[in-house]
């Protein structure tokens, strides 16, 4: 069983995110995390989908040293892009949070989250979607969301966990957990084969 292999194995998440944290614990894997400052910028010819998995891919190139050589790096990404084929990343304001927010109010959007892994001089890496409808929200509704959950640390200024996704997403087509960060059912299949 993959868990038992991995009880040998030093696990590292790269990534500081407290949802990726708490879904990759929830995977009963050990793991410590360590996070090295990466160039966040992507190059404007890739395309939207694979965004989050070059971002992923680059946090993970920080880690292909002889320190972590026998080491199980993990590293992701997650993006939206709204109904307008825009990126949306993490609002670097509340009033861009409100914007950003409306844009998806009433819409559908899709959330990709890329996964980057290392092991034993094996690298992955895949991209997982999830298609995700937003009831209509009001401006006093999101204004009240911005202020209580200050979603300023979150890709397309929401996290599906908390009062927004209990008040807005009618529905999603796709893995929830891929919304929230790790698409954990993924993850543990390409483990699975990267740790044979």
């Amino acid at each position: 069983m993959l868990l038992d292999r991995l009880k040998d194995i030093r696990v590292v998440l790269a990534s500081q995110s407290p949802r990726r944290k708490e879904l990759l614990a929830a995977l009963d894997i050990d793991f410590e995390v360590i996070v090295k400052s990466v160039d966040e910028s992507v190059p404007s010819d890739i395309p939207n989908h694979q965004v989050a998995e070059s971002l992923a891919l680059k946090k993970l190139s920080v880690f292909d040293t002889e320190e972590f050589s026998s080491s199980l790096v993990i590293a992701a990404d997650t993006v939206v892009v709204d109904s307008e084929n825009q990126v949306l990343g993490k609002p670097v304001s509340e009033q861009t949070a409100f914007e950003v927010i409306k844009s998806l109010s009433g819409k559908p959007h899709h959330v990709y989250t890329g996964v980057a892994m290392a092991y034993a001089g094996k690298r992955v890496s895949f991209t997982e979607k999830t298609k995700v409808y937003f009831d209509s929200l009001t401006d006093e509704e999101i204004r009240y969301y911005i202020a209580k959950y200050k979603p300023l640390d979150k890709a397309g200024a929401y996290g599906i966990q908390e009062w927004i996704g209990r008040a807005a997403v009618i529905s999603i087509e796709g893995s929830y957990e891929n919304v929230m960060g790790l698409p954990t059912v993924r993850l543990y299949k390409e483990l699975k084969k990267l740790i044979k």
